[in-house]
Parts: C-alpha cells; structure tokens; sequence
C-alpha cells in the first residue's frame, strides 16, 4: 500500500478524517461504558480515556470509522491518540497499551478494507496516530525549577517503539505523528520509528502544532524552525493540525508549502472554541476556508481535527475533487 499511497498523492488531495474525540463525546457515554466487562473492576477511574474505548466499545469505534469513510475519507486514523504507557499512566492502563494500539489499528483496518473492496478505485488507508503525549522533553513542569523535566528522551523513545510495534501489528499503512507542541518528542517518535525494523517501510506523516498568534509551537519554534528540526527524517509529508482553525492556519502553511520538500498536510480545527470551549464552525465556511488553501496550491492532504464530524469531512471530501495537487519543490 505504501506505494499506492505515494501514487496518490501525486494524483490527487487526499482527505483525512475528522476528529475522534469529538464523536465520541456525542455518544454522552458514562463510566461503565469505559470499563466494559474486561475492567469493570480496575480500581481507578476510566471516564474519558477514549483509546480503551476500541477495546471495551469496539462497534462504536467501528462506526465513526464508518462514518468517516462514508463521508469521502482516504484515510482514517486510529483511536491512539494517547496510547502510549506514558499517558495511559493517568489511568493506571501502562500494562495494556499493545493491546489498545493492536486492537484500534484492526478495527480500522477493518472498516477501511470494507470501504475498499466496494470501491477499488478508491482505496482507503490507516494511519496509526501517534500523539505527543502529555509530558514534554524541552519545558519544565516545575516553574520553581526550569532544569525539571517530567520526561526524558529514553522515556519517551521506549514508549513510542512500544506504541509504534502494536500499531505495525494491528495492520496500519501509514505512521502519523500529530499535535507535535514539542519537537524533542516528534524526534523521540522518528528515532523510535526508525528502530522499528518491521515499521521502516511505512509512509510517515508529521503534523505539528501552532498554538497561538504567535506563530511557534508551545516549545517555541517558528514552523520553518520546526520543519528544519525534522527534516532530516524520512518523511512522506508534514503539517500542521489542532489548536487553530483554517484561518489562522494559513499564514503558517505557506510557510510549510515554500519550504517543505515533502507534501504538506492540514487537519485545522472548526474554527476558534466558543466561550464554552465547543467548536461550532460549519461545514460550509471550513470549507470555503480550507478552499483558499487549495486555491493556492498550499496542501496535499487536508482533513479536520477538534470540532469536525462527518459533515465536515464530506465538505472538504467534495472540495478536494475540484483543486490539481501541489507540486513538491525542490529545495537547493
């Protein structure tokens, strides 16, 4: 599939799912949804760890995959944004994160095979997502002590060669390293990736993230600092996802489109949040946003992240079919 993949994107903009979190939260589940029967005696709370969902509610997983990929989607990603034993530490879960990251990427493997047997034409991929975990190598939790650091480089290599293994094993095509607010992680998460032998292979998509006006990632780089930081891997494409919406987005993915010897990927918020912290940009003025992008002939593959449901990506999905693919440069 890996150069299918690679075929495609020189052909077309490819469509990325929407956001996860965000459709599990209008099933309004309750805690014994989260422990299932295999930990309905586990002795902390589960409430809110979406990623244990794909083995407790694996039908309701399976149907946003479903919902995603009926929409137009090329690519779904799996339900891992923090399945790694550093995160899954909040819940006491360190021991089951091969099995959560197996179980996610079988379950997308097997909705997306579905959608591509009906269509051969349109073949649909996963992306194992790798999330940036919620610690950070370069910032110190501690504001009494800048030299603290709540993770280090090892930590965060082991974790992710652990994640990166049970995703290869669940069957996933692609290797996508999202919500990159530190660098030093990304580059912990390509260093494990590289240790993979059996991941070596697979296409690998980094997406960072700008969170503010400001223009730099929460560890304080400029997106064209960013791509320099990481373009020294073998990567298939990069981006940039969350914390934004399309239109603060753009003047940070031209950036990317002028520089970036790879394709460029987008997957922007649904808009700013509300005052009560909800996404609510419709589908149509996404669209019309992410549209400019394309008009430009900034991005390869645009999808939608924190607000964004199936009306979204059915938007973008529509859109995509009208715009030629960006062209990668060649940087001298």
């Amino acid at each position: 599939m890996k150069g299918k993949f690679r075929q495609l994107l020189e052909e077309r903009i490819l469509v990325l799912d929407g956001a996860m979190g965000t459709m599990i939260q209008n099933y309004k589940l309750l805690e014994s949804d989260y422990r299932g029967t295999q930990f309905k005696d586990h002795p902390h709370d589960l409430l809110g760890n979406n990623d244990l969902l794909s083995i407790t509610k694996p039908d309701l997983i399976k149907e946003i995959h479903g919902q995603f990929l009926e929409a137009g989607a090329d690519i779904i990603e799996t339900n891992t944004f923090n399945s790694t034993r550093i995160s899954q530490a909040d819940y006491h879960l360190e021991g089951f994160v091969s099995e959560i990251n197996k179980t996610a990427a079988s379950l997308a493997r097997e909705v997306a095979d579905q959608y591509t047997a009906k269509n051969s034409q349109k073949p649909r991929f996963v992306a194992g997502s790798l999330g940036p975990t919620n610690r950070t190598a370069s910032i110190s939790p501690d504001v009494n002590n800048p030299g603290s650091r709540g993770v280090d480089f090892d930590e965060l290599v082991e974790a992710y060669e652990e994640q990166t293994l049970a995703l290869v094993s669940g069957g996933v095509d692609i290797l996508l390293l999202e919500t990159i607010f530190d660098t030093l992680n990304a580059k912990a998460a390509l260093f494990a990736i590289n240790q993979c032998q059996a991941a070596r292979d697979l296409p690998i998509m980094v997406s960072g993230t700008i969170t503010d006006a400001s223009g730099r990632t929460l560890s304080g780089q400029t997106t064209e600092a960013f791509l320099i930081s990481v373009s020294h891997a073998p990567l298939i494409s990069i981006g940039l996802n969350c914390a934004l919406g399309a239109a603060q987005l753009r003047p940070y993915l031209q950036i990317l489109s002028q520089n970036a010897p790879f394709y460029v990927s987008v997957h922007p918020n649904a808009g700013l949040p509300n005052e009560f912290g909800a996404y609510d940009q419709p589908p149509e003025e996404m669209a019309q946003l992410v549209g400019e992008f394309l008009e430009e002939g900034l991005v390869n593959i645009i999808g939608g992240c924190c607000g964004t449901t199936p009306e979204h990506i059915k938007e973008l999905a529509a859109l995509a079919q009208n715009y030629p693919v960006r062209k990668v440069p060649v940087i001298v």
